[in-house]
């Protein structure tokens, strides 16, 4: 059945939170395959809101049918550090677990380098679960996939031109500015990707950056909080020695995640940064820091390494407050 935009306007009002409820779940399934292939990224995702759904609607003449061709109403947005990752977090979105409905990649596009545009990278899927529209159709998700240098171009760029694509209407310095940033944006990349490389294959390059890098990664699976950095790095160079030369600790702590998910979720609700125990207490500090995941897995499976270690290196209420979180008697 063909909707008018008016028509389409209020189905997706009545819509919407069935529609952010699946965005919501298809974004942490992502993040959650992320993390098992220990690729660092940023996941984000919103549903449209209703009066951006409206105008897009309305402006877009051309629509004769708003509700199936406006198609970002679901929108997740995966960045990644640099650009050889693109194509990692491709396979990321449309392999097992995930239905691709079509990709729109631009970045072999003959010509493109012409045009004041960064590469898109968009997949279309189907929304993760079991969420169905009211005809019986799944929920869709337009995933926008991005390096960081990218994602910074894309943001600014849409605040400067309101069709990029009209470039003849803009001034030629101007114009010359674009391209020179583009060009910028490029080779900051480029960099960064050098940068990281550069510093994983060298020696001093730390056990303690690598265990936290992990750490970081299945957080973000649980919790989207801020957290310090600096905090992090103390307690990891500890609880690195707990370890030592372990292999295959990375996906061990991947695991752990996953069988414990429930558990951790419920540890951070009940005494993480926004709960009632925190803000009354101002106790259980390190729930709300990467570096928890690691400890819940070491006071499961190594205790003893762990006590050891952490006494005479660290305050010993950071530690007894997880212990007692995650029940283990002290």
């Amino acid at each position: 059945m063909t909707l008018t935009a008016h028509d389409a306007y209020r189905r997706y009002r009545q819509e919407r939170p069935r529609i952010e409820e699946a965005v919501e779940l298809t974004a942490a399934f992502i993040r959650r395959r992320a993390a098992r292939r220990h690729l660092s990224c940023q996941v984000t995702c919103r549903a449209k809101e209703v009066s951006s759904f409206i105008k897009k609607a309305y402006r877009k003449t051309e629509y004769t049918d708003p509700w199936k061709q406006i198609t970002d109403k679901a929108g997740i947005r995966l960045v990644v550090p640099y650009s050889s990752l693109l194509d990692e977090a491709l396979d990321l979105v449309t392999g097992d677990g995930l239905t691709c409905i079509r990709i729109e990649d631009d970045r072999e596009k003959p010509g493109f380098e012409d045009r004041l545009e960064y590469p898109r990278l968009h997949v279309q899927i189907r929304a993760h679960g079991e969420w169905l529209d009211p005809d019986g159709a799944p929920y869709e998700c337009e995933v926008q996939i991005r390096t960081e240098a990218s994602d910074v171009w894309a943001r600014m760029s849409h605040s400067l031109m309101y069709k990029p694509e009209a470039t003849t209407d803009i001034p030629s310095d101007v114009r010359r500015s674009l391209y020179r940033l583009i060009a910028l944006v490029e080779l900051y990349d480029s960099e960064v990707e050098r940068g990281v490389t550069a510093l994983a294959e060298h020696p001093d390059f730390s056990r303690s950056n690598r265990l936290l890098a992990e750490a970081e990664r299945i957080y973000q699976t649980f919790s989207q909080h801020p957290y310090d950095r600096t905090l992090s790095e103390d307690v990891v160079d500890v609880l690195v020695d707990t370890i030592g030369d372990e292999p295959g600790y990375a996906d061990q702590l991947v695991e752990f995640a996953e069988q414990n998910r429930g558990r951790i979720e419920r540890a951070y609700e009940q005494f993480g940064p926004t709960s009632e125990q925190f803000l009354e207490h101002g106790r259980y500090l390190l729930v709300s820091q990467p570096e928890s995941l690691i400890i819940f897995e070491r006071l499961a499976n190594a205790l003893h390494d762990l006590q050891e270690t952490w006494e005479g290196n660290l305050e010993s209420r950071l530690l007894t407050d997880l212990a007692r979180i995650w029940g283990v008697r002290w």
